[in-house]
Formats: C-alpha cells, sequence, structure tokens
C-alpha cells in the first residue's frame, strides 16, 4: 500500500512548507522528487516560479515541471524516491483551460498515485470554502477541484488540512 498524504488549505496557508518539510524528513535512499506543476502565462507567475526553483536550490530535490503529464512524471519517478506533487489545483487549472478530459485524467493520477512505492505527499488548494464563483468557468473549477479533492482525500492514507501554519489532521495522525 502506498504511503500517500492530501495536504489542502487556502492560498498561502503553509500546506506547501508543511509538505516538503515531510517529504525532506522522510528516510530514504534517493533524493526526494519534486514534481511541480505551474505554468507562467505572465510575468508575475514567472517570478513565482523562478522564486520556488530557488528555494529549492541546493536543498536535495529532484525537480521535474509537468504541469500536464503528471500521471506520466510519476510513473517515471524512481519507485525508491519520496515524491512531492505541489500543485494538484495548478495540474487541474492547466488541464482546464486545455480542454482535458477530466474525469479520465483524475482516474489516471490516482492509478499514478497508487503504484507509487514511496511514500508521497500532495498538495491541493481547498477552493470550497468561499463564495459561489460569479462565472460558469470558476464555477465549473470550483466543483472540478472539489472532486478531486474527495476522489484523492479517499485515497489517501492521511488528509491534512492547513490553515494559517497550523496543521490538521482530517483522516490519519499528523
Amino acid at each position: 500500500m502506498t504511503d500517500f498524504t492530501l495536504v489542502l488549505g487556502g492560498a498561502r496557508s503553509g500546506k506547501s512548507r508543511l509538505a516538503e518539510a515531510r517529504i525532506l524528513a522522510t528516510p530514504r535512499s534517493k533524493a526526494p522528487l519534486y514534481i511541480a506543476t505551474a505554468q507562467a502565462f505572465d510575468d508575475e507567475m514567472a517570478q513565482r516560479i523562478a522564486a520556488h526553483r530557488s528555494q529549492r536550490a541546493g536543498a536535495g530535490w529532484h525537480t521535474i515541471e509537468a504541469p500536464l503529464a503528471l500521471a506520466g512524471a510519476l510513473a517515471q519517478a524512481p519507485p525508491e524516491a519520496p515524491v512531492l506533487i505541489d500543485c494538484l489545483t495548478l495540474w487541474l487549472s492547466n488541464h482546464l483551460l486545455a480542454g482535458s478530459d477530466l474525469p479520465t485524467e483524475g482516474a489516471r493520477l490516482a492509478q499514478a498515485i497508487a503504484a507509487h512505492p514511496a511514500p508521497l505527499i500532495a498538495v491541493a488548494n481547498e477552493v470550497g470554502l468561499g463564495i459561489v464563483p460569479d462565472n460558469a468557468l470558476a464555477r465549473r473549477f470550483r466543483d472540478e477541484a472539489g472532486r478531486l479533492n474527495q476522489q484523492l482525500a479517499a485515497q489517501a492514507g492521511r488528509v491534512i488540512l492547513v490553515t494559517a501554519g497550523l496543521p490538521l489532521a482530517l483522516k490519519g495522525s499528523l
């Protein structure tokens, strides 16, 4: 059985910092693999991505950028390498904008997660706590993100919600 943890939280909640610390603390024989899903559609996002790359430099990470082909990247990961996926919400957004078949992509991802034998942590935004969005695309995104989070939370052995930097175990233990 896979050691799979889903870390949820809002923007700037501390979820990525928690996930990174947990993966780096995992006993391992291989460097941890960081699968990044962000795409730079503007200068501000390009700066964010550059800052994240800089933070990981020298920290022992092996990084793969997979804005769409996340299941494939995970399938190619060394079996003994712990994996951090950051973030599922951006990956979902990329697929939504690309017109992908979201249930098929979600199923591929779930299968790849189940097949990875080393510890795996996936980070996602919890977007269902706000108001109902005012347009169809935003409502679809919110709904699809909620479905994906539910699907993966059911699969995970541990689900952690992070708010204001504080983790709360929703499933399993901290």
